[in-house]
């Protein structure tokens, strides 16, 4: 008997000390190197010629990520809802991470868990785009230097795109 409380308040001690660490949700999939020829899937044009954060959609059933040359046609991709239903995980670049004229792939991010801001001055493909933080903190000393207002996953909606 002494044995199984002993077990039981060890398994209770770990999961409480894993509880109190800051960890970062996992990924299914890790990110894509986005490459010269890689072309936008959903307007087409090659994502490398252009500045600001890109984005990398993994469905359920494909085996290869659908990349996106800015963050507004992830969005406008992703809010379609025979698409939303497929998306096992969606992945931006964290601008403080990254510059903002060539995003490095090795700082991409969780899309749900990011920070967003809109009506900033910086362009990216096609014009204005959302940028992407990991954090709250690094959205605000975006939005001091660049502009704008930050929002998050939930509040993005094609309304939203289309005014921004």
């Amino acid at each position: 008997m002494n044995q199984k409380l002993g077990l039981f308040l060890v398994i209770i001690i770990l999961s409480l000390t894993g509880c109190s660490q800051e960890q970062s949700p996992t990924l299914a999939q890790q990110a894509v190197v986005i490459e010269s020829g890689d072309e936008c899937h959903l307007c087409g044009m090659l994502i490398t010629q252009f500045s600001g954060p890109k984005g990398e959609i993994f469905n359920k059933k494909a085996t290869k990520a659908h990349k996106f040359c800015s963050t507004r046609d992830l969005f406008s991709y992703y809010l379609q809802p025979e698409n939303k239903r497929q998306v096992q995980q969606i992945l931006v670049h964290d601008m403080a991470q990254t510059p903002w004229d060539k995003p490095n792939d090795e700082h991409f991010i969780n899309a749900k868990t990011a920070w967003y801001v809109k009506e900033h001055n910086q362009q990216g493909a096609m014009g204005a785009t959302l940028a992407a933080f990991s954090t709250e903190h690094d959205a605000k000393l975006f939005i001091k230097n660049y502009g704008g207002k930050t929002l998050r996953f939930n509040d993005i909606t094609f309304e939203l795109l289309a005014n921004i």
